[in-house]
């Protein structure tokens, strides 16, 4: 990877991508500390980090802007959540169905205006959400304005934050490097880690001086030295999954025009095991939160009293039922990722008009069948991959009471994952590169 930022660092129009991502991403960072105004930032950021659950994930996954209730506090949660809405609307209704196979570079545009359309209105109601948890906890100072109008300007922030988040990832996926989003939905994670390692620097403390009590992270030195031997195979499974495929057959008949003789030669089709990348889990992670954001509209967290309290706990980050839905989330949105990116009745037919066909199989329906049944089989593997690696750090803060663990997996994953995108898109600009040097 070094190398590959090396290299693409002496090519100008890759440096000129680079930079500009880099400003973008500085941008992001400095929008991340920008408080909305009227609220007290830093007795709120105290009280959601010390009540843990789903606001250390959405803490996680939108770096310490959701914390401190800065203008993008919101992160790209909003466009998430829109983009899973309109993937789920266009298998269920025709229409989108046919905008999106048959409507060509128009009905992408078309679908992306309806996508950031739907952001826009998402923002609003999780701005209208975070804005009732926070009145809920009397952190609003309205300066002797109207209540009303405090809280049109607060969600109004919220709103136009997240709006300016997401243009800046399709800026960053235009102008610069990799896909916008992932790549500002890594910086926020990246953001937390120096917060994590204090909080593993804190508890080995602790632990060395005997400072115990409810609420102590006390953490043993070998302990510490498990978490980072653990974070490191992951690391190591995850790149291993990444680059692994399964390659199918593929064989092409000799055809002969005029005197030329054409094919005859041997191919490959190339399925990855985890075709979905880090989708999947993000997808999941946007579904398995509604219970806790819906909480949000009503002021309410699992230390509430009554029903409230109930629902929110059955659903915190830390409870069976919470591991059960994001385990079968995972797994559902894998097949649903892989279904939408790789279509086997389309592939069979394209291998039928080119003379090509898999050895062993008929041309046309067996073939389909049999990419079809290979598909299934590696997409279930890499689903279970994706659900284990998401959830194994999860038990493991249940079992010792370290909520800040239940998101270690996932933030590795997609760290991870949007790393080797990344390269893979500069090395594959790279190529394309060499090739137009070539041709020229």
């Amino acid at each position: 990877m070094i190398e590959t930022i090396r290299n693409a660092w002496k090519i100008p129009e890759l440096r000129k991508k680079i930079l500009f991502t880099i400003f973008a991403l500085l941008i992001f960072r400095l929008g991340s500390v920008v408080p909305v105004p009227f609220i007290n930032s830093e007795a709120l950021g105290t009280t959601l980090n010390s009540m843990g659950g789903i606001f250390s994930l959405l803490g996680t996954m939108n770096g310490t802007a959701f914390s401190m209730a800065a203008v993008f506090a919101l992160g790209v949660q909003p466009y998430i959540n829109s983009s899973i809405i309109i993937q789920l609307l266009t298998v269920a209704i025709p229409a989108l169905e046919r905008l999106q196979r048959d409507g060509g570079e128009e009905g992408r545009k078309k679908i992306a205006a309806i996508t950031r359309y739907v952001t826009v209105a998402i923002a609003i109601l999780q701005g209208l959400g975070y804005y009732t948890l926070i009145n809920s906890y009397n952190m609003i100072d309205t300066a002797g304005l109207p209540g009303w109008w405090v809280a049109i300007v607060i969600i109004l922030c919220f709103t136009a934050g997240s709006a300016f988040v997401m243009w800046l990832g399709e800026q960053i996926t235009e102008f610069g490097i990799g896909n916008g989003i992932s790549i500002i939905l890594f910086a926020g994670i990246l953001s937390r880690v120096p917060g994590m390692v204090m909080t593993v620097y804190t508890g080995i403390q602790n632990n060395i001086n005997g400072v115990t009590g409810e609420g102590v992270f006390n953490l043993p030195w070998w302990g510490a030295i498990l978490i980072v031997i653990g974070m490191l195979a992951i690391v190591v499974l995850i790149v291993f999954i990444q680059n692994s495929e399964r390659r199918i057959p593929v064989q092409y008949a000799k055809r002969v025009v005029g005197r030329k003789m054409y094919g005859g030669q041997s191919s490959h089709i190339p399925l990855k095991v985890n075709m979905s990348g880090v989708m999947p889990i993000i997808f999941a992670q946007a579904i398995a939160s509604l219970p806790s954001t819906v909480g949000m509209f009503f002021g309410k967290s699992v230390e509430s009293e009554g029903g409230w309290g109930v629902f929110l706990r059955v659903f915190n980050t830390t409870s069976i039922v919470y591991i059960v839905v994001y385990f079968l989330l995972i797994v559902g949105f894998s097949y649903f990722y892989s279904t939408m990116q790789f279509n086997p009745v389309e592939v069979a037919n394209n291998l039928k008009k080119n003379g090509g066909f898999i050895p062993g199989f008929r041309p046309g329906k067996p073939t389909a069948d049999f990419i079809h049944k290979v598909l299934g089989k590696i997409t279930m593997f890499g689903a279970l991959y994706l659900a284990v690696i998401a959830i194994a750090p999860i038990v493991t803060g249940a079992i010792i009471g370290v909520s800040s663990l239940a998101i270690g997996g996932t933030s590795v994953i997609i760290v991870v994952g949007v790393a080797l995108e990344t390269t893979k898109a500069m090395e594959a600009q790279m190529m394309m590169r060499h090739y137009k040097g070539f041709l020229e």
